[in-house]
């Protein structure tokens, strides 16, 4: 099965701003980045599924792009709808969703720091649960008569699905290959 895993555009939170699960809003440049992303995406349609996380970022991506797509031919071909799926949201960062990186007073902080791919946030998640999460809606997907399916979702959500694809290792470089906003990853599962 082809996936095409669609990172959300720009945020409209300060740099530097935690924000794994709360639901930020888009950044001004929403549409043009969108614009962009659909050029990009045309080369991988049609789409058999479109699944995206529930949070605006993603969400509001996914009905752009289905909004503007041209019709196929046969038109079954094309989705009637977008699948939301939790599991499909970013990384639950805790208590420090919200706050600025640099100025997170907890203690833990340098320990996730030093080891992020195993210590969970405070209050949140570990990269083992989140990548679980993950796997979880990437086992399901596999049993589905689906072909190729575009996935709306975050940064963290495209890596470990490139992990889970055997792309690269769950290593401390993973987050190496993050795709920009607005960034399109293919890969087979």
């Amino acid at each position: 099965m082809d996936l095409i895993m669609i990172r959300h555009t720009s945020v409209g939170v300060p740099r530097g701003t935690c924000y794994g699960w709360t639901d930020v809003p888009v950044a001004d440049t929403f549409l043009q980045e969108a614009a962009e992303t659909l050029r990009n995406l045309h080369p991988f349609m049609p789409f058999d599924r479109v699944y995206s996380s529930p949070l605006t970022r993603a969400r509001m991506l996914a009905e752009y792009c289905m909004e503007q797509l041209p019709p196929t031919n046969p038109p079954s071909r094309q989705p009637t709808e977008i699948i939301l799926d939790p599991r499909l949201k970013e990384m639950n960062m805790g208590d420090w969703e919200m706050q600025l990186f640099d100025e997170i007073g907890d203690p833990h902080l340098q320990e996730w720091y030093d080891d992020f791919m195993h210590q969970p946030t405070t209050n949140g998640e570990s990269f083992p649960q989140f990548y679980h999460r993950v796997a979880s809606f990437l086992d399901d997907l596999r049993q589905q008569p689906c072909h190729r399916a575009a996935i709306f979702a975050h940064g963290g959500v495209l890596i470990a699905a490139a992990i889970y694809a055997g792309l690269f290792p769950a290593d401390e470089h993973a987050f190496s290959h993050l795709v920009p906003y607005g960034g399109i990853q293919q890969f087979s599962i």
